[in-house]
């Protein structure tokens, strides 16, 4: 890993280049609609607004973003305490192979544990083969329950 890059919270000063990495994040690496600009950059702002909903931290490297992870915070009533989902993990693709997917994802999972969270799930594609392998590394393993969705 590079030794400029820096993992951090992000803040109000990082919207903007937020916006630009989800967008890509979303259309051009999962293929998914052009979200509406004032519709995504009101999620990151609710996100810095309300740190009880979730949080995003952001790798910075030579004070330019390179990637986010994004945890959202629910509850387990199996386990009678809070819950993060790790919602989103991206690297711009010409940044990867300095392992700072990996440096994001211990950030991660550094938050929960010293922030007493019962566990962090997370989901990715099936044929995302890269983040499985990320995954298994990190010390991840496939839950024991069905992810189902219905829109």
């Amino acid at each position: 890993m590079s030794e400029n890059i820096i993992i951090r919270t992000a803040t109000n000063e990082d919207v903007h280049a937020l916006y630009m990495l989800m967008r890509q994040y979303i259309v051009d690496f999962y293929h998914q609609p052009e979200p509406k600009e004032s519709d995504l950059k009101s999620l990151i702002q609710h996100l810095l607004d309300n740190p009880s909903s979730g949080l995003q931290f952001v790798a910075e490297e030579n004070e330019k973003i390179i990637g986010f992870a994004t945890l959202y915070f629910t509850f387990s009533t199996l386990k009678v305490k809070r819950q993060a989902i790790l919602n989103d993990l991206f690297v711009v693709p010409q940044e990867r192979g300095k392992k700072v997917g990996e440096k994001l994802f211990e950030t991660c999972l550094n938050y929960i544990r010293k922030n007493d969270f019962s566990s962090m799930t997370w989901e990715t594609a099936k044929d995302n083969l890269v983040a499985q392998s990320l995954y298994t590394k990190m010390g991840g393993k496939q839950s024991e329950w069905l992810c189902y969705e219905i829109n």
